[in-house]
């Protein structure tokens, strides 16, 4: 679990930090100015050049191959509601990266998704315990 944690924290912060220079990166390529190719090709342009989107793209790359690291090694049903922790640490980021502000009520919905994540790791502890079928039908333990 130690190894999964690591992992976790690793992608988490990867995935956190790469959102808010995408989301920075964004707002400085500006606007679509007219729904037309030529337009189109500038943004393209723009974004594929700026600084802050390309860090974010290469964040979220190594996220996802983090993930699929996690996923290879461990149930989904444990990794995927964990990787919700990252909605936590992508708020630190954006009030102390992106200097957003952050409302208490936001925060609230922040804790509520740390409380959830702690019950589904806290679960783990009783993953050999749950019965499971065996080829004739019957219960049986782990």
């Amino acid at each position: 679990m130690a190894k999964l944690i690591v992992i976790l924290l690793i992608a988490l912060l990867l995935e956190a930090v790469g959102v808010v220079f995408l989301s920075r990166g964004l707002k400085q390529v500006g606007d679509l100015q007219a729904i037309s190719f030529p337009e189109a090709a500038r943004l393209v342009r723009r974004g594929a050049t700026n600084r802050d989107i390309v860090l974010g793209v290469i964040m979220e790359a190594l996220f996802f191959l983090l993930l699929l690291v996690m996923l290879k090694g461990w149930d989904v049903s444990l990794v995927w509601p964990l990787t919700s922790l990252g909605f936590v640490l992508t708020t630190l980021a954006a009030r102390f990266v992106g200097h957003e502000e952050v409302s208490r009520l936001r925060w609230t919905g922040v804790l509520l998704i740390v409380i959830g994540a702690t019950l589904v790791g806290y679960s783990e502890k009783f993953n050999g315990e749950r019965p499971s079928r065996t080829t004739e039908g019957n219960l049986s333990k782990e």
